[in-house]
């Protein structure tokens, strides 16, 4: 029998909430499959690892993960720490290096949950989002001059390269090839860009030859906000930069519900490094340690993970049951304007898992 390793990284704020609801999930579902097993090891790295150590994570952290078959994240980000650093020091610290550059972010909206679009309860909003998670705007070069002085200057530079651009462009028509509308929408600024961002667009258009049926079009990025709110019945799979897709993605996340219930695949396609599998909700440090979080964005998240490792009919299997603990208002969480706990969303989950229909 196949064990998987998870590295679980429970991170700040909720973090360690969901992730912990997520493992129990995990493994609620394996045992009801019995195909495969898991082993969970949990590295406490985050902002109070950071008070401890000035360093958000080990400096031979990735060491300690690189190894594993899939990370399982929760949030990264403490009131006492600035952002910059916490972000860098270990979200982006993992995610760069092992070269996690398709950011994958389905949004649907659930049973039992109403878009606030327009009172849309249905397909009208079907989409996933492809993220170029490894350059763009947040490639990390710049730097800082004459700090503190009448002359300080600062820069972030965004930085595109044709293989960086070209590799996000194939893996974004192959996932819309792959689903049943085989339609792509590709997020460009071309008209203020005029340099990367042309280059972006001549690139969509090179790599379109490749994938003769899949139907494509492009918008830019101001406009496509408009779109998504409202036309979001003529979307389907779109990609953009790291900046802008970051946008949208929240923007897509809360047509859907809330920012609760949406999840994220950090992907490495080509498999040399783990992939890492995370809710896009952050640390919601004013609800942290309330029980209310709401664990659907990690449930969704492992449902990618198991996807990941090719056990399809046990993704198939958690993703019904989590569809139908949506589907019971009663067991939505404060977010979604209900009043369950963690426990509660947690514990239905794992019924309907062991659930003769599900």
């Amino acid at each position: 029998m196949k064990t998987y390793a998870i590295a679980a990284i429970p991170g700040d704020g909720i973090g360690p909430e969901v992730v912990d609801a997520g493992v129990e999930v995990l493994e609620a579902v394996a045992k009801r499959d019995g195909g495969f097993g898991l082993r969970v090891d949990r590295f406490d790295w985050g902002g109070e690892y950071y008070k401890k150590h000035g360093r958000m994570m080990p400096e031979n952290g990735r060491d300690l993960i690189r190894k594993h078959d899939a990370i399982l994240f929760g949030s990264a980000g403490h009131p006492d720490i600035p952002d910059h650093i916490t972000l860098w020091g270990l979200r982006l610290a993992i995610c760069q290096p092992f070269d996690q550059y398709a950011n994958v972010r389905p949004t649907r909206v659930l049973p039992g949950i109403t878009s606030p679009l327009r009172a849309v309860d249905g397909p009208e909003l079907d989409w996933v989002i492809v993220r170029e998670n490894s350059e763009g705007e947040y490639a990390g070069v710049g730097g800082r001059v004459h700090q503190g002085s009448p002359l300080e200057a600062a820069t972030d530079v965004a930085m595109f390269t044709r293989a960086g651009v070209e590799r996000i462009m194939r893996f974004a028509f192959g996932l819309a090839r792959s689903r049943s509308r085989k339609f792509l929408t590709v997020v460009t600024k071309s008209n203020a860009q005029r340099h990367a961002m042309v280059m972006w667009d001549e690139i969509a258009t090179q790599i379109a030859a490749e994938f003769p049926d899949v139907t494509w079009d492009k918008m830019l990025v101001d406009a496509m906000t408009m779109r998504m709110v409202m036309r979001p019945q003529t979307l389907d799979t779109i990609v953009a930069t790291n900046l802008h897709a970051d946008i949208l993605s929240d923007l897509a996340a809360v047509l859907a519900g809330s920012l609760g219930i949406a999840p994220t695949a950090n992907l490495n396609p080509e498999r040399a490094f783990p992939s890492m599998f995370e809710p896009i909700h952050g640390s919601a440090f004013d609800i942290m340690g309330k029980g209310i979080a709401n664990p659907i964005g990690t449930f969704w998240s492992s449902v990618m993970m198991l996807e990941h490792f090719g056990e399809q009919a046990a993704a198939a299997r958690l993703m019904r049951a989590i569809e139908k603990v949506t589907g019971d208002r009663r067991l939505h969480t404060p977010d979604l304007g209900g009043t369950a706990r963690t426990a509660d969303v947690t514990a239905a989950v794992i019924d309907a898992i062991h659930g003769a229909n599900v």
